[in-house]
């Protein structure tokens, strides 16, 4: 008699992923590298730090600012000059609701995808798990990918 009170879990090795950004009018609006940005600008208060922390141009990370903010239609970060007392960068709460979004939906978009790969494995590993007598119908634990080539044969 087998013991119903643990179910296993096979898994086919494979796993959906995904990348989110929010599109604007010129292109890329809001993504994880901009986000990370911001954050960055938070932590540090200046552009330069922030850039150099990601190991990118204070340029480049100034033409990023620059286009959230067009396209925000308002600053998401103010800055201020250098100078003698040095310049710097905070976050304005349109900023700060920026990354509070992102992360929400970021969350929620790898959840779907933990849902799908979920979905996948039912699908391929019950592909033949009924089947005794040909036990390669199954994707799972036996090296075979989705369209069933055996490993090595392309």
């Amino acid at each position: 008699m087998k013991n119903n009170t643990r179910q296993e879990t096979r898994e086919s090795g494979l796993k959906w992923r995904g990348r989110l950004w929010l599109e604007g009018s010129e292109g890329t609006f809001l993504g994880y590298g901009r986000v990370v940005l911001l954050e960055r600008i938070r932590e540090s208060g200046s552009l330069a730090q922030a850039a150099r922390s990601m190991e990118m141009s204070y340029k480049h990370a100034w033409d990023l600012l620059a286009s959230m903010n067009r396209q925000a239609g308002g600053k998401l970060v103010e800055t201020s000059r250098g100078g003698k007392s040095g310049g710097g960068a905070r976050l304005t709460p349109a900023g700060e609701r920026a990354i509070t979004v992102f992360w929400e939906y970021h969350a929620r978009f790898q959840e779907v995808l933990q849902e799908m790969t979920a979905k996948l494995n039912e699908v391929l590993c019950d592909a033949g798990s009924d089947d005794d007598e040909n036990p390669d119908l199954s994707v799972c634990g036996n090296g075979l990918d989705v369209l069933g080539a055996r490993p090595g044969r392309r």
